[in-house]
């Protein structure tokens, strides 16, 4: 578990049907590894995207000790992701709604109408947190996602960057992405890059 800043933290699971060999780029060309998220929201803990890893025992010792008595919620970027959502919801009876109305105001979602997913903005630590449309990048940055991952939505690349563009409108310092490795400063401008060298 690596704490980002207080009270933001990134931890690594096991993809439950990654394969080796997937062909790059492909719907299956992801890293074996992906981030998950927990966030001390004030009297609130927000669970982002949780995989339970290996060590299950360490990791409930770790998240009851993060939790303690506060409301919990359990909030989902997209679909595929709800992998261990309900685990994590049954032991600490967590909301599952991510709603703007129902999440602690620190949490804002900002969905993607036609991309099939919802990123999470946290004002007070300037940090955005994006499901499978934002990925880090080989270089450290951040790139969009294949285009191959898109089979099952409504946009392609060119309509998923128009539903991104108005994030630069954000004054975002931190992307913790899901796939590859989060981006912890200069966030606008990381993102600025992305969008712009995706569009030639």
């Amino acid at each position: 578990m690596e704490e980002i800043v207080p009270g933001l933290w990134r931890w690594t699971g096991p993809h439950p049907a990654w394969r080796p060999g997937a062909e790059p780029e492909s719907p299956d060309d992801w890293d074996e590894l992906v981030g998950c998220v927990l966030y001390e929201c004030g009297d609130a803990v927000v669970f982002v995207d949780p995989l339970i890893p290996p060590d299950a025992a360490s990791f409930w010792e770790w998240a009851d000790q993060q939790v303690g008595r506060r409301r919990v919620h359990v909030v989902t970027t997209l679909e595929p992701h709800r992998r261990n959502r309900e685990q994590v919801a049954h032991r600490y009876g967590a909301s599952r709604s991510r709603a703007r109305a129902n999440l602690p105001p620190g949490v804002r979602p900002i969905p993607l109408p036609g991309a099939s997913e919802t990123m999470f903005w946290l004002p007070d630590i300037r940090t955005l947190v994006p499901g499978d449309r934002i990925l880090g990048a080989p270089d450290g940055g951040l790139r969009l996602c294949p285009e191959s991952w898109l089979y099952w939505v409504r946009v392609d690349l060119d309509g998923l960057r128009s539903l991104l563009e108005p994030l630069l409108e954000l004054p975002i310092e931190r992307v913790v992405v899901s796939h590859g490795e989060p981006v912890l400063q200069d966030g606008h401008e990381a993102l600025r890059r992305c969008l712009s060298s995706s569009a030639g």
